[in-house]
This record gives C-alpha cells, structure tokens and sequence, in this order.
C-alpha cells in the first residue's frame, strides 16, 4: 500500500494510461493530498474495503473515457470512484456525505462488479454545481 495512504496502492490512485508504459504503482497519481485524507477517513469509518476503478486521470486519458473532456474531475485529484453496490454502497454514501464530501455520482446499474460510486470534494463552479447528487445513464 501507499506509504502516505494506507488503505490505497500506488498502482490503485494511478491514472490507467500511465500504467500502459510502466510497471503498475511506479507512475504519479497526483491525488491531492487534502481529499485523499478525506477518503482515508471515510474508509476508516466505513469499515470495508473499497476497490478503486478509477482515480487520477491524465487529461489525455479523461478525454478518451469520459464526456468530461480535458478538464473532469478526475483531472483535479479531489474524485474517486469506488467498486460498490447494494447496501454497501447506500452505507459509502451516507458515510461520505457525514465527511463533507460534496459531489457524488451513483452508477448502480448492469453487473456487481461494474457498479460503483463517485465521490469528489470539486469547489462549486459554473457547470460544476457543489454539492451535487447524480445518477450515471
């Protein structure tokens, strides 16, 4: 695990596209630090493991996955998406709303496996509204 986050490899906070190149948790992740002792904390709190799909983008990379371009908010470092579904994810949730978090994105549709649960702490911005609930099609 990650010296500075316990919970969390290297290889986990990573963007993916970095890892074409490279042995998996020797990239930068550039999480910011601030957010990710928040998620530190709401593991702590929830209790369980939580598997990351997907963490620090590249630009690059968050263009070529995500309607969110350039710019996303997996670019800042302040979003994670957390593997999750069920009453699991209904406690996540709860949990990161007691921690302050303000964006979170609720995709609970199609295979277990592949249900997972966006958390962000992004500043409330034109187009960006904060705090923001949503629902992935």
């Amino acid at each position: 695990m990650n010296e500075y986050y316990p919970h969390f490899s290297q290889a986990e906070l990573e963007s993916k596209d970095t890892r074409l190149n490279r042995v998996p948790g020797t990239g930068e992740h550039h999480m910011d630090p601030d957010f990710m002792l928040i998620i530190e904390l709401i593991r702590e709190d929830y209790d369980k493991p939580m598997k990351v799909s997907s963490a620090y983008r590249t630009p690059d990379y968050n263009e070529k996955v995500s309607s969110t371009g350039l710019t996303g908010p997996h670019t800042t470092g302040q979003a994670i998406d957390i593997v999750v579904s069920g009453t699991d994810a209904l406690h996540l949730i709860h949990v990161a709303l007691d921690s302050g978090i303000v964006g979170i994105g609720v995709s609970q549709k199609g295979p277990h496996g592949k249900r997972f649960i966006h958390l962000d702490n992004l500043p409330d911005a034109p187009g960006q509204p904060r705090p923001w609930l949503w629902s992935y099609s």
